[in-house]
């Protein structure tokens, strides 16, 4: 499993993607909030309201802990699993 580099740091945590992270985790190096909108998996910078999630509330700070119901624990936030899925699509489409 992959484990996750801070957003703020970008360290590695120890923590692997899709673990249970609380509220109170942080990061053992800058102690930044690691249950945050750009640790999930949904996080999306180009889109409206930063979350691919439609149902999702609005964060507004998205590097502060929340209670977003829609969070899942991402090894480097959303861009991680959408450069992981582009990269597979990519090897299954060119593979011999």
């Amino acid at each position: 499993m992959t484990t996750a580099s801070c957003h703020q740091c970008h360290k590695d945590t120890g923590l692997e993607a899709g673990s249970a992270v609380f509220r109170t985790t942080e990061c053992p190096h800058c102690y930044a909030d690691m249950r945050c909108c750009l640790m999930c998996r949904f996080h999306d910078s180009s889109i409206y309201n930063e979350c691919r999630e439609t149902q999702a509330d609005r964060v507004a700070d998205k590097n502060k802990s929340n209670f977003c119901g829609f969070f899942e624990f991402s090894a480097n936030g959303a861009n991680a699993d959408i450069a992981n899925n582009q990269l597979s699509a990519a090897q299954a489409l060119f593979k011999k």
